[in-house]
């Protein structure tokens, strides 16, 4: 399990950097800028909910021993 939180944490931030690229900084919320704003948005609530998982993880290991 742990493996895979790190491997979906790498595809988020690889989807924040792609998405980043694709943000037309003149007009952010018009187009192809508005999908791509979403999307790292929800990348990044995407990390935070894997940090907290890996976070929670630790907790329930330490409280078993």
């Amino acid at each position: 399990m742990k493996i895979l939180i790190y491997i979906l944490s790498a595809v988020a931030l690889a989807l924040i950097i792609y998405n980043a690229t694709k943000i037309d900084f003149n007009n952010p919320f018009e187009g192809v800028s508005v999908v791509s704003l979403i999307t790292i948005f929800a990348s990044l609530c995407a990390l935070i909910l894997l940090q907290i998982l890996r976070v929670s993880r630790k907790i329930e290991e330490k409280s078993k021993k």
